[in-house]
């Protein structure tokens, strides 16, 4: 026998039998009271979280901690043992002998450099009795110019770094300068940026005081390598939300486009205030130099070259868009007639929209719409009587309009302008209405605009409204700031939805690919840098109705998180990016450096203190050591955000030093090692075990920096081009991340393919060959050779 399920906010309650469903009354009530908890509204419980959340460890301010008393006597180490060794005596565990100096200096070597120590130097380290001999092989590994290699692969996987754009319409789908960021993170680790500054670069260095290094704007590249999904701004601005929060934060406030977030303290107006913040910057269609051209003949033909295609395209997109903009403004009563048509159909944006040229607008349409619905929920006004009308019967239109049922609802508020419309001969059709709101508000802004060309003539200042109240909001319909026929036209590659009909997309496409081509092939063409600029006028962000754009509610100011800033205070300057990068690395978001400390200690122990360096909230797994994290990141901070020095803390340490050997007593106890008994085993990544095998082989090609090359090149596997589109297979065969979301940890699989690549590839095979070559190996015997 079955039941069916009568739900409402309050009750599961089995109300009536239905045919059997197979399924038993006690598993139906479970799943209705699941259906119920779906169905509450999430923002009810919401913002009791993010008070709540001013107790959760992560956000708690940064404290001094003291040390403990305890020390590792038999072992050469530092206060970061003091902390490991109280949680292991708390389980009766002692830590692991030391390593062999042989083990330890390959262990370093790949930590920091991601390649192995060269025979020579390995028995150069074993044979130093000096005490000091391993700090000194520290600062040797930190001086050198790949460790910014090895340390910048692993933010190149958080910043979801690609060469290319993804999926994307009628334009170049490479990107010509992504290198250039690639090569920033290089030199900034490799120069020891104190990471405050290295994060506030990668968000507003358009807006810091460069003086004449103007290199940190190629930090930008952090938000603006991301996929560009089919140019869809929505997705676009997400995807550097995500890549933000999680990257840097390690919140996931993406989670937070469509509601209120499940877990987190981060609520949906949390997510638009980051949205308004982002969507107020755009890629300029000429990107800025970041060092100073070589001046010649040649040089100065590319820049005049570039001058005249930059002025091609902005002619024509200031030309397409005033079309866009005076066809609104003009054809007001078939933009009324198209949006009524649509009345019963969610408002939807369409990419792929195609449409003849004499159509009207989709972008300007879905504008019309959007205002008019806005109007109706808001009730009264201008456009009640065409809600009044537009709710009539089609077929009996002429007979309703003629009896009105009765004074319509905020008819008080109709402007006498509007109400004269109406009165007298009632209309005939939508059409009649549509025409008359048409002739009105054309007539205003005809007389306005004679008014702006007036004065141009005259030499005065062109009015700013009309002097009539009623007229003055009549003009705001077609010429103030929301209204429907002024789109935006930002100087970016974005302007494309703004064209549906062929003709003026092939011409625009063929300008675009002019300008990106020259810019990108022509020999004398300087590396740019993939900046954001703030738009002349700043977004306001309104919350997106379960996510739909189409659907926007409340306004929110440009912000942080409540979590971060309970008083939410604006930000006040341009796009607030500026003032949002500050905020991130300030002492009252104590979280970054957190995420940050977590993420170094994962990368030397196999595993962070917090186990999800991704995810600092509520659904967390809380640190392992939490006094050794915060003593860390309280360190880190004092000492100026200094990465070499926190990479000396930890590997100075007896921890550090262990054997990676098991023992008995501390599988037993603790079998994932969340202790720190041992030092974990680790896997080679992608990068550390190709490059290894071509330093072995003799072959590697140490050359810094430059643009990506293909898979067969013998350079660095960080030089390689990462396609985002088509990822060798080879990558995932050795977990390397996809590039299209940001990526805080790798998995580690072990899988046949792995093994099969390693005996059957011919890359392998010919750098095993290659070993047989060097010079060092050619002249030995094969015990020697193995022994070498």
């Amino acid at each position: 026998m079955g039941f069916e399920i009568g739900l409402d906010t309050a009750s599961v309650s089995v109300t009536k039998r239905v045919p059997d469903l197979g399924v038993r009354p006690r598993e139906l009530c479970w799943i209705a009271a699941a259906a119920l908890v779906c169905l509450t509204p999430w923002h009810s419980v919401a913002a009791p979280a993010v008070e709540s959340a001013r107790s959760h460890w992560a956000l708690q301010p940064l404290r001094s901690v003291v040390i403990p008393e305890t020390r590792p006597r038999r072992l050469a180490g530092n206060e970061v043992d003091a902390f490991v060794l109280q949680q292991l005596k708390r389980k009766d565990l002692s830590p692991s002998p030391a390593v062999e100096r042989r083990q330890l200096i390959r262990r370093a070597s790949f930590d920091l450099l991601g390649l192995p120590p060269t025979p020579e130097e390995v028995e150069q380290f074993v044979a130093d009795p000096d005490p000091k001999a391993y700090p000194r092989l520290l600062d040797r590994l930190l001086r050198s110019p790949h460790y910014g290699e090895r340390w910048g692969r692993h933010w190149l996987d958080v910043a979801r770094y690609a060469d290319n754009k993804g999926y994307v319409f009628f334009e170049e789908k490479t990107y010509p300068w992504a290198y250039a960021y690639r090569d920033y993170v290089v030199r900034a680790f490799n120069e020891d940026l104190p990471i405050d500054r290295f994060i506030v670069e990668q968000l507003a260095a358009d807006q810091l005081d460069l003086g004449a290094d103007r290199r940190p704007l190629a930090a930008m590249g952090f938000l603006t390598v991301g996929d560009h999904l089919v140019n869809n701004t929505h997705d676009i601005v997400d995807d550097r939300i995500d890549v933000l929060s999680r990257g840097i934060l390690g919140m996931t406030v993406a989670c937070a486009r469509c509601h209120d977030h499940k877990f987190d303290p981060i609520l949906q107006t949390d997510y638009y205030a980051l949205y308004g913040v982002l969507r107020s910057s755009y890629e300029p269609m000429v990107p800025p130099l970041f060092s100073t051209p070589r001046l010649a003949e040649s040089y100065e033909e590319f820049e005049l070259g570039l001058v005249a295609r930059e002025e091609k395209l902005k002619v024509f997109i200031v030309e397409k868009h005033g079309e866009i903009v005076r066809g609104g403004r003009r054809r007001i009563a078939e933009y009324l007639m198209a949006a009524y048509a649509a009345r019963n159909q969610p408002p939807t944006e369409n990419f792929m929209v195609l449409a003849d040229k004499e159509d009207i607008n989709p972008t300007v349409l879905l504008r019309w719409r959007l205002a008019l619905e806005r109007a109706r929920e808001q009730g009264g006004g201008m456009w009640a009587p065409w809600h009044a009308y537009a709710a009539l019967s089609e077929t009996n239109f002429a007979q309703e309009a003629a009896a009105p049922p009765s004074k319509p609802a905020g008819s008080n508020s109709v402007p006498s302008l509007v109400a004269k419309l109406f009165q007298g001969q009632p209309p005939k059709s939508m059409q009649e209405v549509a025409d008359r709101y048409q002739t009105l508000l054309r007539g205003i802004g005809e007389q306005w605009e004679l008014g702006v060309e007036d004065a141009r003539k005259r030499g005065l200042p062109a009015p700013q409204a009309l002097p009539d109240a009623e007229r003055e909001a009549l003009r705001a319909v077609l010429y103030g700031p929301d209204a429907p026929p002024d789109v935006p036209a930002t100087m970016d590659w974005g302007f494309l939805s703004l064209l549906p009909d062929r003709a003026s997309q092939g011409v625009y496409q063929q300008l675009v690919t002019d300008l990106e081509q020259w810019l990108m092939r022509s020999d004398d063409a300087p590396p740019r840098a993939m900046v954001l600029q703030d738009s002349p006028v700043a977004f306001t962000a309104r919350v997106f109705q379960r996510g739909n754009p189409n659907r926007p509610g409340a306004e929110v100011p440009r912000r942080l998180p409540l979590m971060l800033d309970p008083t939410g205070t604006p930000f006040k300057q341009g796009s607030g990016r500026l003032e949002l990068a500050r905020a991130l690395t300030s002492r009252r978001t104590p979280v970054t450096a957190r995420v940050f400390v977590n993420r170094v200690w994962m990368h030397h122990f196999g595993a962070g203190l917090v186990t999800t360096p991704g995810d600092f909230g509520m659904r967390s797994e809380p640190p392992s050591h939490p006094d050794l994290l915060e003593y860390l990141t309280w360190e880190f901070v004092q000492h100026g955000w200094s990465l070499k020095w926190l990479h000396r803390l930890m590997m100075e340490s007896a921890t550090y030093q262990q054997s990676s050997l098991d023992r008995e007593e501390g599988v037993r106890v603790d079998p994932e090692n969340r202790l720190l008994w041992k030092m974990p085993r680790r896997r080679h990544d992608f990068e550390t075990l190709r490059d290894s095998v071509l330093a072995a082989s003799g072959q590697l090609d140490a050359t810094l920096g430059g643009r990506p090359v293909g898979l067969t090149a013998p350079r660095r596997s960080l030089y390689l081009f990462v396609d985002r589109m088509d990822l060798p297979s080879l990558y995932t065969t050795f977990d390397f991340p996809s590039p299209s979301s940001s990526c805080s940890q790798r998995s580690a699989t072990t899988v046949s393919p792995q093994s099969l690549y390693l005996m059957n590839n011919e890359f392998v095979a010919q750098t095993a060959r290659s070993v047989l070559k060097r010079p060092d190996v050619a002249s030995l015997s094969d015990g020697q050779r193995l022994g070498r």
